[in-house]
């Protein structure tokens, strides 16, 4: 009867001993070989030896616990269990005191950079894979891989810079690096990073809407900058005899345009330049001619100036033209003496609203016109003058 209190003060417990010790380091590198030993003052008394971190168990064999390829995961607290006969059949349970480990970075993630950072077509590239050995660590050897897209520019490669001698618009895409020990213990990718091989302007091309660079006063001419195989954006200025007109951006490439409604003085030499930020480029010169708007003759009341009611001038006062015998002959002159293009139609006046005033005069009452002439007072006319404005001739022109 008094075996029972005896076994219960016997019983197993487990305490912190000083006969059971841990053996380990406190601090690791990724890729290195972490071996835990546990031991007794009297190994052949351990009938069972467990290891633990954070709790957890760990399968070990016989009296050590190995990481044979350390990570910043395997980082804790380490101890040992151990189970052992203190007296006849009763066990006593130990526990060795708690290492804490720290995995350390044996290096960061590279980072890949390259120079020049926007790299110009057919220049030169440098990509370097960066990153940093701790002091103590300074003697392992790395090894830096480059690729682009799915392909591999070169594979264990001893220095972490890798030079490109030309590099080309197809080249564009996402590139990035490896760095690695030489052993593989412990490999790191970049981030990828995209790469623009940018193209430089060329020196562009100046065009102006009007044919032959010839204009009238009053015209609205467009000024044409293109250079169509630069890389966006590109910011075009246009200038007249050196001075600047202003400024207009294609921020999706190509090319841009600057109206001006000219007169005389916008006459001269013009010219334009392109830039991407990689170096401007200046156009040829080109010269336009504007002259005055002649004074004889007018369209009036059309969507442009080379389609409206015909009015001629004399002696200050303006005056239409009866459409008696008015054809395309006579139309084609009218054209011709304002600086429009082709005669198109030869409709009726009354269409271009509002109709003339009933004071105004009718100046001419036929023209017999050959269209050839150069204004419409060369052609022979009619000296009967019955026509009212109902009857007001009118002309379309081909406008540029």
């Amino acid at each position: 009867m008094f075996l029972w209190p005896l076994l219960l003060v016997l019983a197993p417990i487990s305490v912190q001993s000083d006969w059971l010790t841990i053996d380990m380091p406190y601090y690791a590198y990724e890729g290195d070989q972490v071996v835990v030993r546990c031991s007794g003052r009297d190994n052949n008394k351990i009938k069972r030896l467990t290891f633990y971190k954070d709790g957890a168990w760990l399968p070990a064999y016989y009296n050590t616990y190995i990481i044979s390829n350390a990570r910043p995961s395997d980082s804790g607290s380490y101890y040992c269990k151990a189970k052992r006969r203190v007296f006849l059949f009763i066990d006593d349970t130990e526990q060795t005191r708690s290492v804490w480990l720290t995995v350390r970075e044996l290096f960061p993630t590279p980072q890949l950079t390259t120079r020049p950072s926007q790299p110009t077509e057919g220049a030169s590239v440098t990509l370097f894979c960066g990153t940093q050995l701790p002091a103590d660590r300074s003697e392992t050897q790395l090894r830096y891989s480059f690729y682009r897209g799915g392909y591999t520019l070169r594979s264990d490669w001893d220095s972490p810079e890798f030079w490109i001698s030309e590099i080309w618009i197809e080249d564009s895409g996402y590139y990035w690096c490896e760095a690695r020990t030489v052993s593989h213990s412990v490999s790191k990718q970049s981030h990828q990073s995209y790469i623009q091989v940018q193209i430089p302007v060329s020196r562009p091309v100046l065009t102006f809407s009007v044919p032959g660079a010839q204009a009238l006063t009053g015209d609205v001419v467009e000024l044409r900058c293109e250079d169509k195989g630069a890389s966006p954006p590109i910011l075009y200025r246009f200038y007249h005899e050196n001075v600047p007109l202003g400024n207009t951006a294609a921020p999706f490439g190509g090319g841009a345009s600057f109206n001006l409604s000219v007169t005389a003085r916008h006459s001269g030499a013009y010219a334009c330049e392109a830039d991407n930020g990689l170096g401007a480029q200046r156009s040829d010169v080109a010269v336009l001619y504007v002259t005055e708007f002649p004074p004889k003759i007018r369209l009036v009341n059309g969507p442009h100036r080379c389609e409206g009611r015909v009015e001629v001038e004399k002696e200050g006062h303006w005056g239409t033209v009866c459409d008696d015998g008015w054809d395309m002959k006579d139309v084609a002159v009218v054209c011709r003496e304002l600086g429009c293009g082709a005669a198109k139609h030869t409709p009726a006046g009354m269409l271009y609203l509002p109709v003339a005033e009933e004071d105004q005069p009718v100046f001419i009452q036929v023209a017999l016109c050959n269209g050839t002439e150069a204004a419409l007072a060369e052609c022979e006319q009619v000296e009967t003058f019955d026509c009212g404005h109902d009857e007001d001739a009118g002309a379309v022109c081909e406008a540029f």
